[in-house]
């Protein structure tokens, strides 16, 4: 695998999609090129980073209470 290959599939990688074959290239030329192997670290590292803020989170009873008040009494409006 050539560094422009890393390149292409590296988030793959980081998703597990990629197949063995592709996975066990990949791994081999991160152990033969540092620059991969920094670049790689810093994609995970990245999207673990980006995984950790997009967590979901639920909105507060009083929130979604308002809020589906509001929505039906502009549905009424429209009616």
């Amino acid at each position: 695998m050539l560094c422009n290959d890393v390149k292409r599939v590296v988030y793959f990688f980081l998703d597990g999609s990629l197949g063995d074959r592709r996975k066990e290239d990949f791994s081999q030329h991160l152990n033969l090129c540092p620059d991969c192997a920094r670049r790689t670290s810093v994609h995970s590292r990245l999207r673990n980073f980006v995984q950790r803020r997009l967590q979901r989170s639920n909105a507060p009873e009083k929130f979604k209470t308002r809020l589906s008040r509001t929505l039906r009494a502009i549905g009424a409006e429209w009616s």
